[in-house]
């Protein structure tokens, strides 16, 4: 997918508005539009990247978007009670945007196993 379609490239850069709760340099978080519990936010690098694989050796990519998901959660004061941290790599695994991103869950009982 080329950079000129991807989805989350246009929400990082303001083509597509979305509800963004926190935002610098490297990363945004955003509200999921289709929420899976009562916190749901997204959490993507401004720089696109394809999933974690390709992501890994980018250290400050992966950083400032860890780093922000814990701030989102520490934010919707989901630090006390938890929260859950997901990446799809791969379409076997659920990613359905190509362009690496971290969900941050939480407000509720999250089961285990997932899927």
């Amino acid at each position: 997918m080329s950079h000129d379609n991807c989805l989350f490239c246009k929400i990082a850069t303001k083509v597509i508005p979305a509800t963004f709760l926190l935002e610098d340099e490297h990363a945004c978080a955003f509200r999921d539009l289709n929420p899976m519990a009562p916190t749901h936010v997204l959490v993507i690098p401004k720089k696109h990247h394809v999933n974690i694989d390709d992501a890994a050796d980018d250290a400050l990519a992966v950083s400032c978007v860890m780093r922000m998901a814990r701030d989102v959660a520490r934010a919707e004061g989901l630090k006390d009670s938890g929260y859950r941290l997901v990446m799809n790599s791969g379409s076997d695994a659920g990613q359905s945007v190509f362009h690496w991103h971290v969900h941050v869950l939480g407000g509720r009982q999250l089961g285990w196993p997932p899927g």
